[in-house]
C-alpha cells in the first residue's frame, strides 16, 4: 500500500481516536447535545477522516472500507451544509458507525505495517 495511503489511514485513526477521548467512557447524548465545543470538536475530527478518505479514494478507489463514498459525503454535509447538521444524526454515526470504521482502518493499517 501507498504510504501516502498509509497516512490518511492514520490521519482517520487518529481523529476517530480523539473523538473518543472527547466523548470519554461515559458517551451520553445529552453532555453530546449541550456541550457546543464537543459538538463542535467532534463535527471537524469528522471533517478530517471525510477529507482523508476522499483523498484516499482518489488514489485506490476500490480501497477496503465500507462507505467511503457515505464518510466523504458526510465530511460535505458538515462542511457546507453547517446550518443543517443534525446532531442525532452525528451521533448515531459516531455511536455505531465509528467503531466500525475504527476496526477496518486498524485492520488496513496492521496488514500493511
Amino acid at each position: 500500500m501507498q504510504l501516502e495511503i498509509l497516512t490518511y489511514l492514520h490521519d482517520i485513526q487518529c481523529s476517530i481516536d480523539s473523538i473518543f477521548e472527547y466523548l470519554g467512557e461515559n458517551r451520553n447524548f445529552n453532555i453530546y447535545l449541550s456541550n457546543k465545543l464537543l459538538r463542535r470538536g467532534i463535527e471537524r475530527e469528522l471533517e478530517i477522516i471525510g477529507e482523508a478518505a476522499n483523498r484516499i479514494l482518489k488514489i485506490d478507489p476500490s480501497i477496503n472500507i465500507d462507505n467511503a463514498r457515505k464518510i466523504v459525503n458526510l465530511r460535505n454535509w458538515v462542511i457546507h451544509g453547517y446550518d443543517k447538521v443534525d446532531d442525532v444524526i452525528i451521533w448515531g454515526i459516531v455511536s455505531r458507525q465509528l467503531p466500525v470504521l475504527k476496526e477496518q482502518v486498524d485492520k488496513l493499517l496492521t496488514e500493511n505495517s
